[in-house]
């Protein structure tokens, strides 16, 4: 199905937005690629395949809430390059970055 700059067009003014006329032709040629896309399903024989209308009737599977002891501080720190009382040290990465 081929969408027309004109479509494109009015599409783009009932959403008061403005474009080119080269970024009206892409959005038409892209959007009849999409729309040819997603035609193609419609080739895809789907008989004997049941509607799915909802997922409402899935359960979430969640893993158990367990305690467990946490991980000492000083161990996750062990191949940190630089620390500093427990921060991370990285170069500043920002104009007039520094270590303040």
């Amino acid at each position: 199905m081929k969408i027309s700059e004109e479509e494109v067009r009015h599409v783009a003014n009932l959403s008061k937005l403005s474009f080119s006329d080269t970024e009206t032709t892409e959005f038409a040629t892209t959007l009849s690629k999409i729309v040819d896309m997603v035609e193609l399903l419609n080739e895809v024989d789907t008989t004997g395949v049941p509607i799915t209308t909802t997922m409402a009737d899935r359960k979430t599977v969640v893993r158990a809430d367990l305690v467990e002891a946490a991980t000492d501080r000083d161990d996750l720190f062990k191949n940190v390059p630089q620390a500093e009382n427990y921060y991370i040290k990285v170069p500043a990465i920002l104009e007039d970055g520094g270590d303040a």
